[in-house]
C-alpha cells in the first residue's frame, strides 16, 4: 500500500528558553479544546479522513472486526454485592454498548433489572460508572459517566420501585461512593470550572461533601477541606459497619497519604471532627475494615511490600501493631469476611490469596488455576460468604461465590467461550535488560507454535508506571491477534507496582529510562529467543504506556514494525498544565525545575522525533474528550512525526468521538477501535489472519 498524503499542518514560531535551551513548539496551537477550536476540530477531522480511508483499504480489517465481534459476545457478568439480603451485579449479555445492573432478592432470587445505560445516550457512550447500595440494600448510590470524561453525576435509585429520586451531585471526580446511614452519602469534587474550561483547566480544591437525601446540592455539608493546600485530594469511606469515615488526602499520583477519621456514632454531638491518625503523607494506608474501635490498614510504611496492622481507637494513646509482616510477595489488600481476613498477594504479577485468622495465623490458601489474577473478596465482618473473580490471558473473567467457614469456592457465573483455551500456551519468562536487572515477562502464544519453534509476528504491551501492576487478563481484541496467528507479550518493568516501592522507584523521574531500557531487551529478547522474528514485532501502551511507546520509537526505530501509542503524554514540557497533570510530577518530576528538565527534555516523544532516520508504522489513538491526558499530546507529536523526514511507512492519527481515555468506551467502539489497531499492526509486522477464523466453542456453564 501506499503511504498516504498527510494534512496540511500549520507551524507556529513558538519557541521558549527553558535554562538556557530555546525549545521550540510549532504545533502549540493544536493544544486547543477540539470542541471550542474550529481550526483544531477542521485539523482532526482531515487526519481522520487519511486514516480511515488506509485503515479500510487494509486487506486484515474487516476479518478482525468480524472476530472481535463473536470473541466479544458472550455473557459478561460483575462482582456481586450484598445488601440488606439483595445481591447487585452487573450484566452485559455480550454485545450490548455497555453492562446492566440487576439485583436479585437472596441468591436463588429473579434477576430484576435496575439501571439500563443503553438507554441512555442513543450513541452508547454515556455509561453507569460506580454503584453502591446502602447497608439495608433500600437505596442505591451510582454516578455516571458521559463520553469517556473524568466527571461524575451522581444519582441515586429507590431499588424497591427502581425510580430514580430527584437528588443530582454535579462536578464529582476522583471520589469514592460512601453512604452514612440511609439518609445521606459522601463524596469528593471539585469547584464547578469556568465556562470553557471543564475538560481542559487544572485541578484544584478538592473536598469531601456530606449530600443528605431530599435536598439540593448547593445545601451539601462541607467536609473535609484544605484551602491552604489546594493541590491535596481528599477521599472518603466508610467502615462496613458504618461506624467510622476514614479520610485519606495525597497532593499527587504516589499512594502517600494522611490519614484521618471520624467517629459517626458523635456526629449529632461533634458534628464532622476529624482525628488525625496519619499526620505525614509519607507512606501508604489502605483501610480494610473495623470491628468495635479496632481499625486494620495494609501499609508500606517500614515495609516496601506492605503488611497488615491494627490500631485501637479506645486507646489513650492508639499506637499501630503488626498483625502480618512483609513477605517476599507484595500484599496488594486484605478484606474482613465473617471472622476471617483474605489476603492478596502478588507474586511475579500473578495472584495468590491467602485466609488467615483475625490474629494473622494462617488458615489456608487459595487455590487459582494457573497464572492468572483474581481480584474480589469483598465483603464485611460477619458475612459467611464472599465473591472473587478469576481470569487469565486464555480465559475471559469468571465469578465464584466462596464459603468463608469452609473455604469452597463453587462458580456463580462462568462464561461460554468462543474460543478453544487448551490451544494457548501461557507462560511466564524472566529476561535481563541493559543494567543486568531481571525482568518478568508474559508471553502467550499457540502450543503448536510453540512445540513446532516457529517465530510469529508478536505484539508486546507495556506500561512500567505509577506503581501500577500489570497482571494476566483477558482480552477479546488480543485473542483475536492470537487467533490470526500472532504472539502477545506483556512486560512487566520497572516503574509499575509489581514488586512494591523498590521497582516502582527504579523506573520514575530520574530513573525514567530504565524503563524504555526494560522494554527495548524485552523486544531483543522476543527476537533472540525465536518468539518473533526480525521485523515482525508491534508494540502497543496506553497512558503513561502511550509516553513509552514514543520514547522507545524515538530511541530504537530500527527493532519496531509498528507501534500503536494510545492516549500518550507525549510533550513532557508541559504536561503538568492540563487537568490531571499536575498530580503526574510523582513520576516525572517538575519541568520548570532544571535537574528533571534535563531529564524530561532527554525522551520526551515530541521533542526527540529524529528526521533522516526510518520509523516503523506509527498510529497514534487518542479521543476527544479525554480529560485525563488531553489529546493535543497526541495532535503535537503526530503533527511533529508527519513533518519529519522519518521514512515511508505510515505515520497516522486516529481520533474518537465521544470517548475519554478509555473508561466507559461502548462495546461498538471497542471493536470498531480493536480492529482498526489490529489490522495496521497485523499489515506493519507481516501477520496475515487465516481465511476463516476458527469458531470452535467450549462452552462452561
Amino acid at each position: 500500500m501506499k503511504t498516504p498524503s498527510y494534512p496540511d499542518t500549520r507551524r507556529e514560531n513558538a519557541v521558549e528558553e527553558h535554562f538556557g535551551e530555546a525549545i521550540a513548539d510549532p504545533y502549540r496551537w493544536l493544544e486547543n479544546d477540539v470542541r471550542i477550536d474550529t481550526q483544531v476540530a477542521d485539523w482532526v477531522e482531515r487526519q481522520n479522513a487519511v486514516t480511515r480511508a488506509y485503515l479500510g483499504a487494509l486487506p486484515s480489517r474487516e476479518w478482525f472486526a468480524q472476530r472481535i465481534r463473536t470473541l466479544i459476545d458472550y455473557e459478561r457478568f460483575g462482582l456481586p454485592v450484598k445488601a440488606g439480603g439483595h445481591y447487585f451485579y452487573s450484566r452485559n449479555s455480550g454485545l450490548q454498548n455497555q453492562a446492566q445492573l440487576f439485583v436479585r432478592d437472596g441468591l436463588q432470587g429473579e434477576p430484576r433489572l435496575l439501571l439500563d445505560p443503553n438507554s441512555w445516550a442513543a450513541d452508547g457512550a454515556t455509561a453507569l460508572d460506580a454503584w453502591e447500595p446502602s447497608g439495608s440494600g433500600r437505596r442505591l448510590l451510582f454516578s455516571v459517566q458521559d463520553g469517556g470524561s473524568d466527571w461524575r453525576v451522581l444519582h441515586v435509585l429507590d431499588v424497591a420501585s427502581g425510580e430514580r429520586l430527584p437528588d443530582e451531585v454535579k462536578w464529582a471526580k476522583f471520589t469514592n461512593l460512601a453512604w452514612v446511614g440511609e439518609d445521606g452519602f459522601l463524596y469528593s469534587r471539585f469547584p464547578a470550572p469556568a465556562e470553557g474550561t471543564a475538560f481542559q483547566g487544572r485541578n484544584y480544591d478538592h473536598a469531601v461533601y456530606y449530600h443528605r437525601i431530599g435536598t439540593p446540592q448547593d445545601e451539601d455539608e462541607l467536609v473535609f477541606a484544605t484551602p491552604n493546600e489546594r493541590e491535596m485530594n481528599h477521599e472518603a469511606q466508610v467502615t462496613p459497619d458504618g461506624r467510622y469515615a476514614i479520610i485519606r488526602s495525597s497532593t499527587g499520583t504516589d499512594a502517600r497519604y494522611q490519614v484521618r477519621v471520624i467517629d459517626l456514632s458523635q456526629r449529632d454531638k461533634e458534628g464532622w471532627k476529624p482525628r488525625t491518625l496519619v499526620p505525614d503523607a509519607a507512606n501508604d494506608w489502605k483501610p480494610v475494615a473495623n470491628i468495635g474501635t479496632k481499625l486494620w490498614f495494609v501499609t508500606n510504611k517500614d515495609a516496601p511490600r506492605y503488611r497488615l496492622v491494627s490500631i485501637d481507637l479506645s486507646a489513650r494513646d492508639p499506637q499501630f501493631t503488626q498483625v502480618v509482616g512483609e513477605r517476599p510477595e507484595l500484599l496488594e489488600r486484605a478484606t474482613i469476611i465473617g471472622d476471617h481476613m483474605i489476603l492478596n498477594y502478588l507474586q511475579d504479577a500473578a495472584s495468590h490469596a491467602e485466609t488467615v485468622n483475625l490474629d494473622g495465623k494462617s488458615v489456608r490458601t487459595l487455590a487459582l488455576a494457573g497464572l492468572g489474577t483474581a481480584s474480589g473478596f469483598d465483603g464485611k465482618p460477619g458475612d459467611p460468604e464472599t465473591f472473587y473473580a478469576y481470569s487469565s490471558f486464555n480465559q475471559p473473567t469468571a465469578i465464584y461465590r466462596m464459603n468463608i467457614a469452609t473455604g469452597k469456592s463453587e462458580p456463580f457465573a462462568t462464561p461460554a467461550l468462543k474460543f478453544d483455551p487448551e490451544k494457548y500456551l501461557v507462560e511466564q519468562r524472566f529476561y535481563t535488560s541493559k543494567d543486568g536487572t531481571k525482568v518478568p515477562l508474559f508471553i502467550v502464544r499457540s502450543k503448536a507454535a510453540a512445540q513446532a519453534g516457529r517465530a510469529q509476528p508478536t505484539l508486546l504491551y507495556g506500561y512500567g508506571g505509577f506503581d501500577i501492576a500489570l497482571t494476566p487478563g483477558y482480552s477479546a481484541v488480543r485473542m483475536a491477534w492470537l487467533e490470526a496467528g500472532g504472539a502477545f507479550a506483556m512486560a512487566n518493568l520497572r516503574g509499575g507496582g509489581e514488586y512494591g516501592k523498590e521497582w516502582h522507584d527504579a523506573g520514575r523521574r530520574a530513573n525514567k529510562q530504565n524503563v524504555f531500557d526494560d522494554f527495548i531487551a524485552a523486544g531483543e529478547y522476543l527476537i533472540a529467543q525465536g518468539i518473533t522474528p526480525k521485523g515482525g514485532l508491534s508494540i502497543q501502551g496506553g497512558s503513561n504506556g502511550g509516553l513509552l511507546v514514543g520514547a522507545v520509537v524515538n530511541q530504537r526505530p530500527d527493532l519496531f514494525a509498528a507501534a500503536n501509542a494510545q492516549v500518550g503524554v507525549m510533550d513532557m514540557l508541559r504536561f503538568d498544565r492540563f487537568t490531571a497533570g499536575r498530580y503526574w510530577v510523582d513520576d516525572y518530576g517538575y519541568p520548570e525545575r532544571e535537574a528533571d528538565f534535563r531529564i524530561l527534555r532527554s525522551y520526551s516523544p515530541y521533542h526527540n522525533i529524529r528526521s533522516g532516520v526510518d520509523y516503523p508504522a506509527v498510529l497514534v489513538t487518542t479521543a476527544d474528550t479525554d480529560d485525563r491526558v488531553v489529546p493535543g499530546h497526541s495532535f503535537k507529536y503526530t503533527a511533529a512525526l508527519q513533518h519529519a523526514d522519518a521514512g515511508h511507512q505510515p505515520h497516522l492519527i486516529r481520533v474518537e468521538t465521544r470517548a475519554g481515555h478509555g473508561s466507559g468506551k461502548p462495546t461498538d467502539k471497542v471493536i470498531e477501535e480493536g480492529a482498526d489497531i489490529l489490522s495496521f499492526l497485523a499489515h506493519g509486522s507481516g501477520l496475515q489472519p487465516p481465511e476463516n477464523a476458527n469458531d470452535g466453542a467450549t462452552a462452561k456453564r
